[in-house]
């Protein structure tokens, strides 16, 4: 899905890490901060550097959710399903983005559906 125009803009002005949650198989969620993500045309790709319970989760469950807030204080949600990689050109391509202080084991790319500027949905 296309990412809007609002969400690109508020994207581009985002405060800090970005939240990820993801639920595991027993309805759970975990939430973690990701430091180390790029924004790739419509999809969000996220290293996986000390994944744990979000790597399991992703493993078992599609669903996730990514939270930021904008320099002027405003709260993004947009929800979608992710992936992993740990090979192929998504790995490599990580691998030229991500820091290599880190383990860089893998990467999620983050297909959003949907988007929200607090509780209001965007189209």
């Amino acid at each position: 899905m296309k990412i809007p125009d609002e969400i690109r803009s508020a994207w581009d002005d985002r405060e800090g890490p970005v939240v990820l949650t993801t639920v595991d198989n027993k309805g759970v969620p975990n939430s973690i901060y990701v430091l180390m993500f790029k924004l790739i045309g419509d999809t969000i790709a996220i290293a996986d550097n000390y994944f744990d319970k979000t790597f399991n989760n992703i493993k078992s469950h599609s669903n996730a959710c990514i939270l930021f807030i904008t320099n002027n204080r405003k709260s993004y949600q947009i929800k979608g399903t992710i992936s992993y990689f740990d090979k192929g050109p998504e790995f490599d391509d990580m691998l030229q983005w991500a820091s290599p202080k880190h383990p860089r084991k893998g990467v999620a790319y983050f297909q959003p559906d949907l988007f929200y500027n607090g509780q209001i949905q965007i189209n």
